[in-house]
């Protein structure tokens, strides 16, 4: 993974939210996340860097628990994905229905931006698909 990258997601989440201050980032220490423009993009934004300790799976097992499922939904049964284009769409569709309509039983059976949106004093900026 290229620094490139992370920070064209934080771009992407900045973009989407209007403002990223006060969130918090978890990573593990890839390079990528240690880089020095990652460090400023995130100071820039306002988001705190958050690094689990050395050699903890544990500290990671929420988010590789969200990579399995998407693995697991939306590769199963297919051989290949046929173009990079296919996939990334693939992996969009499924995180917008996962952020937008899954409802989740750790959040009271409702989809993680309802809850947010229930949480916050102005809504979230993702909507629902039709």
């Amino acid at each position: 993974m290229r620094t490139e990258l992370v920070l064209d997601a934080l771009y992407a989440a900045r973009r989407t939210r209007g403002s990223l201050a006060g969130t918090i980032f978890h990573s593990d220490h890839g390079s990528q996340y240690n880089a020095r423009a990652f460090a400023d993009a995130c100071r820039t934004a306002g988001v705190t860097r958050s690094m689990g300790a050395v050699g903890s799976s544990a500290d990671n097992a929420t988010a590789e628990s969200l990579n399995a499922s998407c693995k697991r939904e939306t590769l199963q049964g297919t051989q290949t994905r046929g173009s990079a284009r296919e996939a990334r769409l693939a992996a969009f569709g499924w995180l917008h229905r996962y952020n937008t309509r899954r409802r989740h039983s750790h959040l009271s059976q409702t989809s993680p931006v309802d809850c947010e949106n229930s949480l916050l004093p102005t809504p979230a900026t993702l909507t629902h698909a039709a």
